[in-house]
Formats: C-alpha cells, structure tokens, sequence
C-alpha cells in the first residue's frame, strides 16, 4: 500500500477566527464549509494539503471529547480503501467509523492505530481547489 498524508483536522473552540488567522497569516485558501448535527467546519487548503477547522457539538462525533482541542486526526489518500483498510487492520489498527461509497462520493473512514490516535483514509482526497 502506497498512501499519501493530505488532510490534518484540527479541533478549534471557533472555525471562524482560525480560518481568518490561517488565510490571513498563512495564505491558505478557503475551499469549503458545513455545519452537520456532528461539527461545524471549515476546510482550507495550500493547493496540496487540506487543514479542516472542526468545531465538535457531540462525543460521538468527537471520537472522545467535543471540549478537546489541537490536532484530531490526519488523513491518508489511498489507492483501494479495503485493501488499506486489511492491512491497517493486520498491522494493529482498529476500524472506528465511515465506509467507502464510491467513486465521486467523499467519505472518510476512520481508525485508531495501536496508541489510539486517530486518523481516517478515503479513495479521493480531500477539496484543493476552490
């Protein structure tokens, strides 16, 4: 399996202000924002890597707790998501939520590794182009 580090999920007690900082300070360029029963989010990009701004509203959603904030998760892009998912799996990681819908669709599916750090792939990355 070859995968490709292009997502890094911060957990903030304001996406707003921290997008307005990373634009601002960094240059980072907005590429998209929800608001879902689970996080309010706004998502940046430098054109390779994409930085989501997450706001947890629930535990669940949060994978621990929603008042926890600094790194998340970090995501991989991958070739086939069941073979990487196999090999995750035999390596010590642990599935925790999300499937793969197909091509076209984004989805994330997340896992934990052997010290519980979370982190998810998908098939087709993450927005980088407004």
């Amino acid at each position: 399996m070859s995968a490709k580090l292009r997502h890094v999920a911060l957990s903030v007690p304001d996406p707003e202000k921290a997008a307005t900082f990373y634009e601002k300070a960094l240059g980072m360029t907005r590429v998209g924002e929800n608001d879902h029963p689970g996080a309010t989010a706004i998502y940046l990009t430098d054109g390779v890597m994409n930085v989501a701004l997450l706001r947890y509203k629930t535990e669940e959603a949060a994978g621990g707790d929603p008042d926890k904030f600094g790194v998340h998760h970090f995501g991989f892009v991958v070739d086939d998501p069941e073979a990487a998912g196999a090999e995750i799996e035999a390596a010590g990681g642990n599935w925790l939520m999300g499937e793969a819908k197909g091509a076209g669709a984004f989805y994330e599916i997340k896992y934990r590794d052997p010290d519980g750090q979370l982190f998810d792939i998908n098939e087709g990355g993450w927005k980088t182009e407004v």
